[in-house]
């Protein structure tokens, strides 16, 4: 199993290192010292790991063999990829890998489908689930305890409790859109 764990940003300073933008709950875990990790585009690696540190906020990184800023500069925005066993699960009991959340069915606690997650977006506020719903349209689910009640691996399914407007069907709200326009005679 592969898992995103970080994608280069600039250059920083003369010798080869860089800035990353880290997309891991466990850095220290995935990028380490010795750390072997697969990049996008392949091309670019695989990086070894050789030195980190936190330098104003930001995580720094040098890979062995990259010794000057303009090596580093080429490795801009290449992904890192981290293997991992399918079978290891985060340390924290309500934590998930994005692997384990794949495909999972979204349903309301009275068991209404409402879709299925094809992606999770990490971003720097929340994750957020991108769910398909049986007509092909998307939704997107914010991952917070307050909406995202349970996940249960077993079931192969995450229980929502959405708040009003967020799982409303776009055709309804258009459709009673176009009705209330028509009934105040305006133009849609």
């Amino acid at each position: 199993m592969q898992l995103v764990v970080a994608r280069i940003g600039r250059a920083h300073g003369i010798k080869g290192e860089v800035t990353v933008e880290v997309r891991t709950d466990e850095p220290e875990l995935r990028l380490g010292p010795g750390a072997v990790l697969l990049t996008d585009p392949a091309s670019a690696g695989p990086l070894t790991i050789e030195s980190g540190k936190v330098h104003s906020g930001k995580l720094l990184l040098r890979f062995e063999g990259v010794r000057d800023r303009n090596a580093a500069e080429a490795l801009r925005n290449t992904l890192l990829i981290a293997e991992i066993d399918p079978e290891e699960l985060p340390e924290e009991e309500d934590e998930y890998y994005d692997h384990q959340l794949m495909d999972l069915d979204v349903v309301l606690a009275d068991g209404t489908e409402i879709g299925r997650i094809t992606e999770i977006s990490h971003l720097p506020s929340q994750d957020l689930f991108i769910v398909e719903r049986p007509d092909g349209t998307e939704l997107m689910i914010p991952f917070v305890s307050e909406i995202v009640t349970e996940i249960d691996l077993e079931e192969q399914r995450a229980v929502i409790d959405p708040p009003p407007g967020l799982i409303d069907d776009r055709a309804e709200i258009v459709s009673s859109r176009d009705a209330e326009d028509a009934e105040s005679g305006e133009d849609a």
